[in-house]
């Protein structure tokens, strides 16, 4: 599984990082979305695809 995200998409919703905070996390400054892990392990899969399912403007984008 790879992780991408576009952070000039982000509005900053949050919704990634409260669902799966290992993976995804917001800036302290302007509230976008940091990843942290781009090749998330299978125990963070499900979670990883809620959260790309869940992101408002599709900036979230989860292949393999």
């Amino acid at each position: 599984m790879r992780v991408e995200v576009d952070r000039d998409l982000c509005c900053g919703a949050g919704q990634c990082a409260l669902i799966v905070p290992e993976v995804f996390d917001q800036d302290e400054d302007d509230g976008l979305v940091v990843l942290l892990e781009d090749a998330p392990g299978r125990e963070h899969e499900e979670a990883v695809r809620e959260a790309g399912a869940v992101c408002p403007t599709g900036a979230i984008t989860v292949s393999g």
